[in-house]
């Protein structure tokens, strides 16, 4: 059932909040834990909000666009009277957060019903959500592979059917690469289009949070209730990018982008120049302003990061101040190139991944020839586009019984609107589109909450 569905449902009492949230929540304790993707289980908060919507579906009020409508955040949310630990063991007896984050605060006034914090890659530094703390999170279609990081939780519990939607952050990519390598819709807008208030930061260039869904629809909800704003027009001018984005990237993958240009009666392949040097440059400016955010406790308490992020940190405070300077020089020439590309087309298509979820057992992906860790190489598609800004919407392949593999759809700032456009077309077409594994649950035809498998 679509988002839309469920609020319906519930706003005409064919179902309430409560059942809604119960079955939620015993989701989030049962598989949730299982695969390492829910970090809390919010039983209390969860069960009175529900509590309230009901209340104002008994008086008749309007109980809001989302009412009823389980869903669960990333653990770098603040979320009010808990720790915000950024998957961090070190933060799990911080002081609690004095009110909730502006993005909860707006959903939950449309009706939504909060019922879990979710995993992630500590302070949001990696691909792959392998958390010494809080688990490695596991892939709902092959339980044997990652999630994709660093919101690896958000798109899990998508995934497996535990929410309807959920929300994660993106800084290089961890919206688009776990949207991808767990078959759901991920948006990561234009940067600093949504509300970071209450958020953990971690890079402010690039940090932005967005939506996980399983339908175009339900993610577009989430962006209007979180204030989304899109230049007016949905322009369906569309190319495909090659060169950098047109290596790495497996068989299918190529296929299934095909077939999307074909769908669109063929399209122009362009290339953005310097697409590598803009990568690196991400990656400098990702590990300064990271190392630099982080330093003082990395001079206290060296011991208490996980050492793989820690070493990344560590790294990124010693770099010099030239190099930083330097990668914003180049930061602005790249905006330039790209504006001239949106000044002919309104939508970008290239992979988000350039393969299937590596295994949790060997977490390393092909680059180039080479096998390389993927905790911090699966963005090599996503960083240069996060490098300046741009928002995309993260398309799985229409793949029954497959792994799952995704596509991105790339828009000039403030250019949601053809995103959606375009990402609505593809689905109604099935080309792209979600297939839920069998495991996990879901939403029973009139809105009864079912376990299904």
């Amino acid at each position: 059932m679509s988002i839309a569905d469920i609020a319906r449902g519930v706003a005409s009492g064919q179902v309430s909040a409560t059942a809604l949230a119960e079955a939620a929540l015993r989701r989030m304790r049962g598989e949730g834990r299982e695969i390492a993707a829910a970090t809390r289980v919010l039983d209390a908060r969860a069960l009175a909000k529900a509590a309230e919507v009901d209340a104002l579906v008994a008086a008749g009020a309007n109980p809001g666009p989302l009412a009823g409508v389980p869903f669960g955040v990333k653990d770098l949310f603040d979320v009010a009277g808990l720790p915000t630990t950024a998957g961090a063991a070190m933060l799990r007896d911080a002081p609690p957060a004095a009110r909730d984050a502006e993005a909860i605060r707006l959903l939950e006034a449309a009706g939504a019903v909060l019922v879990a914090t979710l995993n992630m890659d500590e302070f949001a530094y990696g691909f792959a959500t392998i958390n010494a703390a809080f688990g490695t999170t596991q892939n709902p279609h092959d339980r044997s592979r990652i999630a994709g990081g660093s919101s690896g939780g958000s798109a899990a519990a998508v995934a497996a059917g535990l929410v309807p939607f959920s929300l994660g952050s993106d800084t290089n990519g961890s919206i688009r690469v776990p949207a991808a390598l767990c078959g759901i819709y991920g948006l990561k807008p234009t940067h600093e289009a949504l509300p970071m208030d209450g958020v953990y930061p971690f890079v402010d260039s690039f940090d932005d949070i967005g939506p996980f869904a399983t339908r175009v629809a339900d993610l577009k909800r989430v962006w209007d209730v979180l204030g989304g704003r899109a230049d007016a027009g949905s322009g369906m001018r569309v190319a495909r990018l090659g060169g950098w984005f047109a290596r790495n990237v497996c068989d299918e993958l190529v296929q299934g982008v095909d077939a999307i240009a074909a769908h669109l009666g063929g399209v122009d392949t362009v290339a953005l120049p310097q697409v590598d040097a803009a990568r690196s440059a991400a990656f400098l400016m990702t590990a300064a302003e990271g190392g630099a955010r982080h330093l003082p406790e990395l001079r206290k308490r060296p011991l208490e990061f996980d050492p793989q992020t820690r070493d990344r940190l560590i790294a990124g405070a010693m770099l010099p101040a030239s190099g930083y300077f330097a990668a914003e020089a180049f930061r602005a020439r790249f905006r330039r190139a790209a504006e001239a590309l949106f000044a002919r087309y309104d939508v970008l298509i290239a992979p988000a991944a350039g393969e299937v979820a590596p295994r949790i057992d060997n977490p390393m992906i092909t680059v180039d020839g080479k096998r390389v860790p993927a905790r911090a190489q699966l963005g090599i598609f996503t960083q240069p586009l996060s490098f300046i800004g741009l928002p995309v919407i993260t398309v799985p392949l229409y793949r029954p019984g497959k792994l799952p593999l995704g596509v991105q759809l790339v828009g000039k700032p403030g250019g949601e609107a053809s995103l959606f456009a375009l990402a609505e077309a593809l689905e109604a077409a099935r080309i792209t589109g979600v297939s839920l594994p069998e495991s996990g649950a879901m939403l029973g035809p009139k809105g009864d909450a079912v376990d299904a498998g």
